[in-house]
């Protein structure tokens, strides 16, 4: 079974949404949420407290697993992938601790609104919560009924902005502030920091990036001066990130540069990568290089097969025999499916 990987997406501030057409479609929905509701508020000092529209939320779908008919199977885009781990951690006393897998469990599931009913997926995190013991569990459904509800007020919050891109530094910061208030107000300050601390230090950088790149005060040596101090004042994780970004960006042009010139190349591969890096990145990249040469041969003498007028049995054992001629077995089975798709 592959293992499940969605990656974060490094995106300016958008915010990823379900698809919210059919959220809007197979949700109940109230009026417009009161403008306070975008305030933050201490969920440990007002517990239970939500905004007028709550009744009527999808919050309100949690809790009726047992009362659902859930396919066995999975949705067509989840099959064949895990759920995400590490999302079960509690604490000494039992307490659920959040974490960014819990968030990551929620939209595994919320990611095939659909091809199920948001009823649906949400009984499926529901009998996945279930896992959890008390106090935990009951910690989690809450998590998620919060979480639920601020899926829907996000989507009325991002509607007001007309769903545009291009706004300037200071636009894009009130946006900000407006959904890092928004998260605070439908989750505690922990699950929300648990949540979306990756997602708000990239919006906070995208945003410093964006107002420099557009400042006309700054000299060339100043805007990469203060682009860089920008970038260092993210978290590791996403410094590395982009080094590593920039790292291979620049391996793509030195491939180009020095295409016609292999030992310059790996000289190259040394210097950014360390020699055992550097080796084993040749040796993809000359085993890539030769499947395609391979591939380019097999691909020529298959057509010669198709316009030889075989057909049916005879026609495809002869393909069959060519790849068993240019292929090994792994490979084969990659050259089956690039045949089915040309």
């Amino acid at each position: 079974m592959r293992s499940f990987a969605r990656p974060s997406i490094l995106m300016p501030l958008i915010l990823t949404l379900l698809v919210m057409s059919g959220w809007y479609l197979l949700t109940p929905r109230a009026g417009t949420p009161k403008q306070t509701s975008t305030q933050p508020r201490s969920i440990e000092s007002e517990p239970g407290t939500r905004p007028a529209s709550a009744s009527t939320a999808p919050s309100t779908l949690v809790g009726q697993a047992q009362t659902l008919s859930v396919p066995e199977q999975l949705p067509a885009s989840l099959a064949g992938t895990s759920v995400p781990g590490g999302w079960d951690r509690v604490d000494s006393v039992g307490g659920l601790i959040p974490t960014p897998a819990l968030r990551q469990l929620f939209e595994y599931y919320l990611s095939a609104l659909g091809e199920e009913s948001l009823e649906q997926l949400v009984a499926r995190i529901e009998q996945t919560l279930l896992a959890l013991q008390e106090p935990a569990r009951t910690q989690a459904l809450d998590t998620l009924r919060a979480y639920l509800d601020y899926k829907l007020a996000i989507s009325d919050l991002e509607a007001g902005y007309g769903g545009g891109t291009e706004l300037d530094a200071e636009r894009m910061q009130q946006r900000m502030q407006e959904i890092q208030a928004l998260r605070r107000t439908w989750l505690d300050s922990a699950t929300a920091d648990a949540f979306f601390a990756h997602d708000e230090a990239i919006d906070g950088f995208q945003i410093e990036k964006l107002r420099i790149s557009r400042d006309p005060s700054l000299t060339d040596e100043q805007r990469r001066v203060a682009l860089a101090q920008a970038e260092d004042a993210l978290p590791e994780p996403l410094r590395q990130a982009r080094r590593e970004t920039r790292r291979f960006a620049d391996y793509e042009q030195a491939r180009q540069e020095l295409a016609d010139d292999p030992e310059a190349l790996q000289n190259w591969r040394r210097q950014a990568f360390g020699i055992e890096s550097a080796q084993r990145l040749q040796a993809l990249e000359q085993e890539q290089a030769n499947w395609r040469q391979r591939w380019q041969a097999y691909s020529t003498q298959r057509q010669s097969l198709l316009s030889a007028g075989l057909a049916g049995p005879e026609l495809e054992q002869a393909i069959a025999d060519l790849r068993d001629r240019h292929f090994t077995e792994v490979e084969r089975v990659r050259a089956q499916a690039l045949d089915s798709i040309r």
